[in-house]
């Protein structure tokens, strides 16, 4: 059987954590950071968890995960 290719958008925007949750960054956060307010930047620095709603499409752009 092939190898699978891996979504690289989606690799470099998710990670799998130990325990196989997976984990994502805040968007937002490359530019036009000047109108932002300061509590809004700092709580974007905060990464999350991705929704169970769309865990199955991202694990389909990641057939191996990502570490």
């Amino acid at each position: 059987m092939p190898k699978l290719k891996t979504n690289r958008s989606a690799a470099k925007r998710f990670k799998t954590t130990k325990t196989g949750k997976l984990k994502k960054r805040s968007a937002s956060r490359g530019h036009i950071l000047g109108k932002m307010s300061r509590k809004r930047k700092r709580r974007l620095r905060k990464g999350g968890y991705v929704s169970s709603a769309d865990e199955k499409k991202i694990r389909r752009l990641l057939p191996y995960g990502t570490n």
